[in-house]
């Protein structure tokens, strides 16, 4: 049973998350042949889609949107939240859209000016790091490109992660599932908001109004959100709400 939205006091009417399309690029034949844009999307209600995240930002009354163009300062204008997760590699899509230091300039910029910006990358084996380390290492962060809770089966406990209490961002859960993720090097203006020992699993990152929050891996895809493959005390969905309203909270809308 999926566990209950934790609902902010008011709703964010005003509020946009736009889910990147441009550098998470992939397609795949559906079972009649015709050719659809798959992994990590709104639309995608099977294991490796986002729709359960995207009913979550619904029922915080935040609206929906993608980009699948590179980013320019017009068509982020009206964006308060963008989500970029998986950068391509060139198995996964026949000509990716790797991030360029025009692109990266475009981002800074926009956060600098209030943007909230998610950064969910993969591990080595899953993701691009050397052309989408220009952008995350402008704030400070450096994705390493590695693959830690490597899971073995159905193993769950060698993913698991110990959220601890009254966490900044994740206050209602106490237990999550990542498993194949990159950790990360951290500098300021960067800092580790959940380290695994001696591991930055997560980080925020402050640049003028704007907000950076940044993790190895696309962790809140259908499949560990659902409530069917992992057990009750692992706490994704709850997780995934928590990150929602916390994003939600450092928008700056502008008068």
């Amino acid at each position: 049973m999926l566990s209950p939205v934790f609902a902010q006091s008011t709703p964010a009417k005003d509020v946009r998350v736009t889910l990147d399309y441009w550098y998470n690029h992939e397609f795949k034949k559906d079972k009649a042949g015709n050719t659809i844009r798959w992994h990590y999307t709104w639309e995608e209600q099977e294991n490796g889609g986002f729709s359960i995240w995207g009913h979550i930002f619904d029922s915080l009354g935040v609206k929906r949107d993608t980009l699948a163009a590179a980013p320019t300062a017009t068509n982020l204008k009206n964006t308060d939240v963008y989500i970029i997760v998986d950068p391509d590699t060139e198995l996964e899509s026949p000509s990716p859209n790797y991030m360029n230091s025009k692109d990266a300039d475009v981002i800074y910029n926009w956060v600098k000016a209030g943007g909230v910006l998610v950064l969910m990358e993969n591990d080595s084996l899953n993701a691009e790091f050397t052309h989408f380390n220009k952008l995350s290492e402008k704030f400070g962060i450096h994705f390493n490109g590695d693959s830690r809770n490597r899971v073995q089966g159905r193993n769950y406990e060698q993913g698991a992660l110990i959220i601890p209490a009254n966490h900044e961002i994740f206050p209602n859960v106490k237990k999550v599932y990542i498993k194949e993720l990159s950790t990360m090097n951290v500098k300021a203006p960067a800092r580790a908001v959940y380290k695994d020992g001696n591991y930055v699993i997560m980080a925020v990152s402050k640049v003028g109004k704007g907000t950076v929050f940044a993790v190895g891996d696309p962790w809140f895809y259908n499949e560990y959100t659902d409530g069917k493959r992992l057990t009750p005390d692992y706490q994704n969905y709850g997780a995934a709400a928590d990150l929602s309203a916390w994003l939600i909270k450092q928008v700056k809308k502008k008068k």
